[in-house]
């Protein structure tokens, strides 16, 4: 009885290669426009870009979100294990972190679709995007223990950067750059020698 039910379940097909290669070419498209543009893109422009009409763009990501979550999910997460192994090369802990900041705050001013998100990690967390980056800060962290002033934490480093991610968003077109002397004044305010302890939260 089970082996005939079994040889009756329908067998799932294996999505069609030329179905593979759409969704690959809308998702490569939609990261450019999105990096252009930012998230009040017509995906229009991204079926024009990918070479696919309109109803196989919504067959493959029937709401305009889908397609966004789509695409920074798989950026985001490329960035975190990226950032996570120039960590573990990085021979200096404090080098390895300001490279961290240095890299994720020039990845959001580049990418427009990158930055608004960031600017909601704290507030609407994507709660595997959070563990990833929870993750690399604390190796981070970890490695600098020594380097780093009395009291400061995972969640204080992640608060941080998020900070400085509404930085960036706010200032990057008015003031190129000017999130870098931010970064700068915050980093210094984390090194070991400044011992006065930190408000209790």
């Amino acid at each position: 009885m089970a082996v005939a039910e079994r040889e009756s379940a329908p067998r799932r097909r294996a999505p069609r290669v030329d179905a593979v290669r759409n969704r690959e070419a809308i998702i490569e498209a939609a990261a450019e426009v999105l990096a252009e543009q930012g998230t009040a893109v017509d995906v229009r422009e991204i079926a024009r870009r990918g070479g696919v009409g309109m109803g196989t763009l919504y067959r493959h990501f029937p709401k305009k979100e889908d397609l966004i979550h789509t695409v920074l999910r798989k950026e985001f997460l490329e960035w975190a294990e990226s950032a996570r192994q120039a960590a573990i090369d990085a021979e200096d802990p404090w080098m390895a972190l300001t490279d961290f900041y240095q890299q994720a705050l020039t990845g959001c001013a580049r990418h427009r679709a990158i930055m608004e998100n960031f600017a909601l990690t704290w507030s609407v967390p994507d709660l595997e995007g959070i563990q990833q980056l929870r993750m690399v800060i604390e190796e981070l962290c970890a490695r600098a223990t020594n380097l780093l002033r009395p009291g400061v934490t995972t969640d204080d480093l992640l608060l941080l950067l998020v900070s400085l991610g509404h930085a960036v968003e706010l200032t990057d077109e008015c003031r190129p750059r000017m999130w870098n002397r931010l970064l700068r004044i915050s980093l210094d305010g984390l090194r070991a020698e400044h011992r006065e302890p930190l408000p209790a939260e």
